[in-house]
């Protein structure tokens, strides 16, 4: 992957759900990323996650093109809501749920 801004904003495009991870949901590489796939895969909607890990340009790269400063990195409907504590507060709180129904309505 060339991590070029227009190839990450397609992944964003394409899926209703993504998590840039470090590793992938079954073998996650550091306890945020494990704890994002776990709520995402408790919400029981699919998602793509990207292994930030594949390639060494791939995590000044995602973080350049989203302008957030950390990963896991969480998009909904093409809008970054941020990393595993936000996605947690908002699975639990029913937010997350709604931001995803907002935008298969739209």
């Amino acid at each position: 992957m060339q991590w070029t801004d227009e190839e990450l904003q397609a992944i964003v495009d394409e899926h209703a759900l993504v998590l840039f991870m470090k590793g992938d949901p079954n073998e996650p590489q550091c306890g945020f990323s494990s704890r994002a796939a776990q709520v995402l895969q408790s919400f029981g909607e699919p998602f793509a996650a990207v292994n930030i890990l594949s390639d060494p340009r791939a995590i000044p790269s995602v973080c350049a093109w989203s302008d957030f400063p950390t990963m896991p990195q969480i998009f909904v409907q093409g809008e970054l809501i941020g990393g595993s504590d936000i996605v947690l507060e908002m699975f639990e709180d029913g937010s997350l749920k709604e931001m995803f129904d907002a935008g298969r309505s739209a």
